[in-house]
């Protein structure tokens, strides 16, 4: 879950990313550079935090970044700058720690770019960006919806881009494969409602995440992993059954002596109380 430690904290350990760098000579000449428009960047502030809370793999960052860019792109700076970046879209990126899901042009400080040297003199430009980024870690959760389901293993797809597997011998004991209907599913023998099959949003934990192919290794063991609708309804009911405990141990007693029972209704009253 992002914080704004964890923001904090990542702004300061990213550095400048360059997409291109034809040469390190830099010349002193500057072009000038249109402002940035800053409309969305809240929306997208929102959506990362109401995303961050179910994914801790999700996090949101502010990086300082370079970008080079040709002469020929310097005419609608903002919209080169996007371009540039959305090139890392959906890639592991080593600099970032994660794959860059979103990205968003927040400010360029200066008005001036520096002219760099070479066959095309590419223009410097610093700015200031808010990055959505995904890094599952090793013990940490995940939730994507099933696609496939198997004797052998459950097969998840994690935002619609990740791919992940749960193995046999990563699904816990209670589970058992079926058929039903020509369906296959995973039913717990411990809760029957509690079911897994194709559609099914699961909650499972992160064992490893390979950078290269962005795929993921899952398990069902930790008891908290399975089915979110499932989950989600045990929570409630139980929530209910304490509720209704509650109300139930505050409508029954005494009040000056006077005892209630659930309805309110006077049963009996002392001798000292009684009105003659």
């Amino acid at each position: 879950m992002a914080t704004e430690d964890n923001i904090a904290e990542l702004k300061e350990e990213i550095p400048d990313i360059v997409p291109f760098d034809p040469t390190k000579k830099k010349k002193k000449k500057k072009v000038v550079i249109q402002d940035p428009a800053d409309e969305s960047v809240d929306k997208l502030a929102e959506k990362t935090e109401n995303l961050s809370v179910i994914m801790e793999a999700l996090k949101s960052a502010k990086a300082n970044l370079s970008v080079y860019l040709h002469p020929s792109q310097t005419k609608d700076v903002i919209q080169s700058v996007n371009r540039e970046l959305s090139s890392l879209l959906f890639k592991f990126n080593e600099i970032f720690d994660g794959v860059l899901l979103a990205h968003e042009v927040m400010d360029i400080p200066s008005r001036h770019g520096e002219i760099l040297n070479g066959l095309f003199p590419y223009v410097g430009v610093r700015l200031t960006a808010r990055l959505l980024l995904f890094a599952p870690k090793p013990d940490t959760y995940l939730e994507g919806k099933v696609v496939k389901v198997a004797q052998e293993s459950i097969h998840v797809v994690v935002l619609g881009f990740s791919a992940a597997i749960i193995t046999h011998e990563d699904i816990r004991d209670e589970f058992k494969f079926k058929i039903k209907s020509g369906e296959e599913i995973f039913r717990s023998s411990s809760h029957k409602r509690h079911i897994i099959k194709v559609g099914t949003m699961v909650r499972f934990l992160v064992k490893s995440f390979d950078e290269e192919i962005l795929h993921i290794s899952g398990s069902l063991i930790p008891p908290s992993t399975g089915s979110i609708h499932w989950h989600a309804s045990l929570t409630n009911s139980s929530r209910k059954r304490r509720e209704n405990e509650g109300i139930k141990e505050l409508s029954t007693g005494t009040i000056d002596g006077v005892a209630i029972s659930n309805d309110y209704h006077v049963l009996k009253k002392s001798k000292k109380q009684r009105v003659h």
